[in-house]
């Protein structure tokens, strides 16, 4: 069975569960992420080398992109976004080696990508405002704009999965056809394409779940703290 844009071929089959190649490089990835956080962190110094200097870099960068949205509660959100970045950010540079396949070229990863953020939305709403502030919101101003709030929270996280989707997709497919038409006589352009490509829609989707974060916590506001 061979792998089509929409349909990841299967690795293994034990009965009704399916392994797709999906699935291997996201657990790898995530071993990696793990294994390389706790090597890091039982070799913290006071006197930083050069690794510890740059993952120190990365989270402040990482940090003030979240304060810069939302200040408050920067650090209570920072585990999740910092993540989500962190793994978007390997996930798609995953396509440069030879014989893989970024995972968010798959459908079924960027939807559930997207529904963890939908979660995280209204997880960090009822954590932070209470769950009778967070609800307040969508029968605000007036009861009869329920469905349309619902609707819209529905609408944009279905656009987020499948923006992510169409544009690793799209990437992909795009350098295979160049390397068809011209062989091997523009690789470097191609992998520059493709590492800016990456590192774009990495940042275009955490940013677009921390402002889905920020507005679930910010628009929720309690009465008395928005006349404050």
């Amino acid at each position: 069975m061979g792998e089509t844009s929409l349909q990841i071929a299967p690795l293994i089959e034990i009965g009704s569960v399916v392994i797709t190649s999906t699935v291997v490089t996201t657990w790898t990835i995530m071993i990696i992420i793990l294994l390389f956080t706790w090597l890091l962190s039982r070799r913290l110094s006071l006197e930083p080398g050069p690794v510890q200097t740059a993952v120190e870099g990365i989270v402040s960068a990482i940090y003030e992109a979240i304060a810069a949205v939302e200040p408050q509660h920067a650090r209570r959100i920072m585990p999740f976004v910092g993540s989500l970045w962190l793994y978007l950010l390997i996930a798609n540079l995953t396509g440069l080696i030879p014989g893989a396949h970024s995972p968010t070229r798959d459908l079924s990863a960027t939807a559930a990508l997207a529904f963890l953020v939908f979660l995280s939305t209204h997880w960090f709403g009822i954590r932070i405002q209470g769950l009778g502030n967070y609800l307040r919101h969508y029968i605000m101003p007036s009861p009869i704009l329920l469905p349309f709030h619902l609707i819209s929270e529905i609408t944009r996280t279905v656009a987020l999965a499948v923006r992510l989707f169409g544009n690793m997709m799209s990437l992909e497919m795009a350098a295979l056809l160049i390397l068809l038409v011209a062989g091997f006589l523009a690789p470097v352009p191609i992998l520059m394409l493709h590492i800016i490509e990456a590192l774009v829609q990495a940042y275009i989707f955490g940013m677009l779940a921390l402002i889905y974060i920020a507005g679930g916590i910010q628009s929720r506001q309690p009465p008395e703290q928005e006349k404050e």
